[in-house]
């Protein structure tokens, strides 16, 4: 994991931590306080694809890249 997916990760889940705080402490009636838990939930778990997907991309990335090293080193070793 890069220190950008990290950081990023990092902020997501204070960005989490401090909404759900600021819902559970806010007066608000009980249908109102689910309403806004399960929006809330929402955008967190579309945070957490977007941040798998990319992730599941930079993963390709380092495979293809370790694949390449791997095919010039074999042929280095073959001279």
């Amino acid at each position: 994991m890069t220190s950008n997916t990290k950081i990023i990760l990092g902020m997501l889940a204070a960005a989490a931590a401090g909404a759900a705080i600021g819902v559970l402490i806010a007066p608000d009636k009980g249908s109102e306080l689910r309403r806004k838990i399960k929006t809330g939930f929402d955008e967190v778990m579309d945070d957490v694809a977007e941040l798998l997907a990319i992730g599941k991309e930079e993963m390709k990335n380092m495979y293809a890249s370790a694949q390449e090293m791997q095919q010039e080193m074999t042929q280095e070793m073959e001279r």
